[in-house]
């Protein structure tokens, strides 16, 4: 059953797609903000597996910057927790690489290429410069590492534009009264919160994802749904 936290909490991966714009239901995180314990809906996603190409390609990422005479943290050793009036913050890059003023936070990620990796990696950006005092007053750059090649994310993509919009998103995650509940397929198929606790989410993905009846007989307006390879190329940073 799903407890209040004391003060909000906000994971740093929650907030990217709701940035890009490729998810749309702030309630989610809200809820994820607000409660802690709750009930999660069984999955198929192979979490094993994509550990162990994750590992690997952090490994290899790990081997090559420290063969070049770099300093590299992994995961565990980078979480930061960024609290605010309304809000703490938390999150754990994959790594970052260190020499003299040079620092470079990385992310690593197995899949296809999505406009959120990049904008996760400006969040951790803003969050260890503000959370980590060793990270103060210096220049962070960014990528984001995949199997087959590199994205750079440029220092000066964090401007007023992204804080400004990054602000504005945690106050309303973190506000008292949730926002609206907005079901799609897209969004509610992979959504970690059941019926339970959202049940119009829910009702959504299971109606939507349901095969269509095969019958003749008229549809009535109640029978309608709720709406790789190692890496062979590196650049300094």
């Amino acid at each position: 059953m799903a407890e209040q936290r004391d003060f909000p909490y906000i994971w740093a991966t929650w907030l990217p797609k709701l940035l890009t714009g490729e998810n749309s239901c702030e309630w989610a995180v809200w809820f994820k903000a607000h409660y802690q314990g709750w009930d999660r809906p069984p999955s198929d996603f192979n979490q094993s597996e994509w550990m162990v190409r994750h590992t690997k390609l952090l490994n290899e990422q790990k081997a090559e910057w420290q063969d070049h005479g770099y300093t590299v943290t992994v995961e565990n050793q980078n979480v930061f927790r960024l609290r605010g009036r309304m809000a703490l913050l938390v999150g754990k890059p994959d790594l970052i690489v260190e020499r003299g003023d040079d620092v470079l936070v990385i992310d690593v990620k197995t899949g296809r290429e999505q406009a959120w990796h990049a904008v996760q990696v400006q969040i951790y950006k803003y969050a260890i410069a503000r959370a980590r005092p060793e990270y103060h007053d210096r220049m962070i750059a960014g990528q984001v590492v995949y199997p087959r090649h590199i994205t750079r994310v440029p220092r000066g993509a964090l401007d007023n534009g992204f804080i400004r919009d990054l602000g504005a998103l945690i106050r309303k995650v973190a506000a008292p009264d949730p926002p609206p509940v907005v079901p799609s397929a897209q969004e509610c198929r992979f959504c970690d919160i059941t019926e339970l606790d959202c049940p119009d989410g829910w009702k959504g993905r299971t109606s939507l994802l349901r095969p269509p009846q095969r019958t003749s007989e008229r549809v009535s307006d109640a029978d309608l749904p709720d709406p790789g390879p190692a890496m062979t190329s590196r650049t300094r940073i």
